[in-house]
């Protein structure tokens, strides 16, 4: 299902080298499938497609199915990094581009996001649209105290109370939290919300097909069954211990462009709108897992054919550090074909009954040749079209070729030593009590 292509790199590397890089990657395959590397407590990832109960999927959709019966129209889910990268990756890549406004959209519950930022216009904004619609919430968090979320969740939930009273509240709340301890656990099962948890053997950049992913999956009305059955073909092919394995392909090909030939940043390139938060969910996967001890390849991602026009001149002309995986799409799944015109004054009637998808498939072939004949290798990760059953592989194989990769790298991909930085210095900044030392040593080299 997911195909990895590696053609557009031949010209730049030794096969050699290649042959040799392979070997590494299944070594490092070979930790990963052995469940004893650094940060094997968090491997809980790898038996979801196939373990996950449809039990909790029935408790996702009974949730979703209340809130509709009170008529909500609106879902406010509060997370920040893997607690929304994922499930916002999904509903942007399976619903209707204009699915706003689509009068056929007008009965279902809308999803949107809080608790990723700190800005006070787009949470004063977001409140905007929650005064005007019949609101619910989903809170994410495992501690319930990540200032983010939490400046969120205290503004909605006082909403919802003062809107509906406690009784009600109650009934419009759910927590995704940890299953024992943390402040928003203690609130849960003291307001009585509904609960669902966060597996502790589960990083938060790898629980999209966790109850963190499933519950805003499922109230935006999309088909989580078929993303898990797409990831359990994709873990059935990424377990096979070959060379020919496209994890093993990715991270091989990835890791040798990066510590032979100077690659220092990849690129995620992708030719529908769709996968733009593909390409977000990617970097802070990539990014949270191979960035430490001073090594890794920094992570970005452009939209094609849009961004051709714009970092697109960096790409062809600019300093040789990147190379780029292309997420190609094979077939699209509507039909668009560009008409005549009699009077051709923008010269496209050479194009006359082609499909607009053909076009987009010549521009990504000759950008592919461009950028190839300007220095760039590229990597091409294939599937057949956008639906769900794609997206779960897609899923699972970047989680998967990332665990080997970083593990190739000689990095834990599971932990995140670095996240913890801006905080203590945030909260310095803030006063928060407990940090009066910090306050005094930060506000000293401020000179305030």
């Amino acid at each position: 299902m997911v195909n990895v292509d590696l053609k557009g790199c031949e010209s730049f590397i030794d096969a050699a080298q290649y042959k040799k890089s392979v070997e590494k990657a299944l070594e490092a395959f070979d930790v990963l499938q052995s469940e004893k590397g650094a940060g094997n407590d968090f491997l809980g990832w790898k038996v979801l497609p196939t373990e996950t109960p449809d039990s909790l999927i029935k408790e996702c959709e009974a949730v979703r199915d209340a809130w509709l019966a009170k008529g909500v129209n609106l879902v406010v889910v509060i997370g920040i990094g893997g607690s929304y990268l994922g499930a916002r990756c999904a509903i942007e890549a399976l619903s209707h581009n204009f699915a706003k406004q689509l009068k056929s959209a007008k009965d279902k519950m809308e999803v949107v996001f809080a608790g990723n930022n700190l800005s006070e216009e787009y949470l004063a904004e977001l409140m905007d649209l929650v005064a005007e619609r019949n609101v619910a919430c989903v809170n994410i968090s495992k501690s319930g105290t990540t200032t983010e979320p939490a400046v969120s969740f205290r503004i909605v939930k006082e909403h919802i109370e003062k809107t509906y009273g406690k009784a009600e509240a109650k009934e419009r709340i759910v927590a995704i939290t940890d299953a024992k301890k943390g402040a928003l656990k203690t609130l849960a099962t003291q307001e009585g919300y509904k609960s669902f948890i966060v597996p502790d053997n589960v990083g938060g950049r790898f629980s999209v097909l966790t109850p963190v992913g499933i519950l805003p999956i499922v109230l935006a009305g999309l088909d989580i069954r078929a993303i898990l059955a797409g990831a359990a073909e994709a873990k059935k092919a990424v377990e096979v211990r070959s060379e020919e394995n496209p994890a093993i392909k990715y991270a091989a090909m990835r890791n040798l462009l990066y510590s032979e030939y100077g690659k220092k940043v990849e690129v995620l390139v992708n030719y529908n709108p769709k996968f733009t938060f593909l390409g977000e969910w990617w970097k802070q996967l990539y990014g949270e897992s191979e960035g430490k001890d001073l090594k890794g390849i920094f992570p970005a991602s452009v939209n094609f054919t849009t961004d051709l026009h714009s970092v697109g001149q960096f790409i062809q002309d600019g300093d040789r550090c990147m190379f780029e995986t292309v997420v190609n799409v094979k077939n699209a799944t509507r039909s668009v074909v560009i008409p005549s015109d009699e009077q051709n004054l923008d010269q496209l009637n050479y194009l006359a009954g082609q499909h607009v998808e053909h076009c987009n498939a010549m521009a990504q072939l000759g950008t592919k040749l461009a950028h190839i004949d300007g220095g760039v290798p590229q990597i091409e990760v294939s599937v057949e079209k956008i639906d769900a059953k794609t997206l779960g592989a897609l899923f699972f194989f970047f989680e998967f070729a990332c665990g080997v990769s970083a593990y190739q790298l000689g990095v834990n991909p599971f932990n995140q030593p670095g996240v913890e930085a801006y905080k203590k210095n945030m909260f310095a900044l803030l006063h928060k009590p407990g940090f009066e030392e910090q306050t005094a040593a930060i506000e000293k080299r401020l000179g305030k």
